[in-house]
């Protein structure tokens, strides 16, 4: 029997289950993070959400058809995210001089890195199987903090705005046509799929370390 994108997405997710062990998460939904943490999320996030923006543009530019919509659908999803984090960052008690004097952390920027490589180097179908094991980590982790913002924390809504763009975000159906396309023309390699997603996951998880101060 054929494959299909739903196969290959879930033997994806099952290969890098377990790579990321996310310690911060908890703290914050208990609300026992400290507001610093919070602070150091929204600055290393202006770093990602950036970086990614680039990588994802150029991952588009190198495909075609329903993979380059999949890249050019992020893309433009990261200019919508990147618009949401000025009301945290300003519920986290940081301005604009703030924002421009942070110095990355190295930890924190991991993620956005390998990301970068994978758009000058992986197969664009592949990268598109790799971050949709990390998206819907990272879906669930938004989802847990904009709650816990709002309850522990006092956060306003326009503050969490950023938290409820990734817990909402859909995408499915153009993440589907990506695979399909990519199982077609046969230029999908699974095994390095799995590679990548292995890797992010691993990277996602010292982002978290890095806000937490580990």
């Amino acid at each position: 029997m054929a494959r299909t994108a739903q196969d290959v997405l879930a033997d994806a997710a099952r290969a890098a289950s377990g790579a990321d062990d996310n310690r911060v998460v908890p703290l914050i939904a208990a609300g026992a993070a400290p507001r610093s943490v919070l602070a150091a999320f929204a600055l290393e996030q202006h770093h990602v959400i950036a970086a990614d923006r680039v990588s994802y543009r150029h991952l588009a530019g190198r495909s075609a058809g329903a993979v380059a919509a999949f890249f050019t659908a992020l893309a433009d999803g990261e200019d919508t995210a990147l618009s949401l984090l000025g009301p945290l960052a300003a519920a986290c008690g940081l301005d604009e001089a703030a924002l421009r004097a942070h110095e990355p952390s190295l930890p924190c920027q991991a993620y956005p890195a390998c990301t970068a490589w994978l758009a000058l180097q992986a197969e664009p179908v592949d990268v598109a199987v790799a971050l949709s094991v990390n998206f819907a980590a990272w879906g669930g982790y938004c989802g847990v903090m904009g709650r816990a913002l709002r309850s522990r924390y006092g956060f306003a809504d326009e503050a969490c705005g950023f938290f409820d763009f990734f817990a909402r975000e859909g995408g499915d159906a153009l993440l589907r046509a990506a695979v399909e396309e990519g199982l077609g023309s046969g230029g999908l390699s699974e095994r390095l799929a799995w590679r990548y997603g292995r890797l992010l996951q691993g990277y996602e998880g010292m982002f978290w370390e890095g806000v937490g101060g580990g």
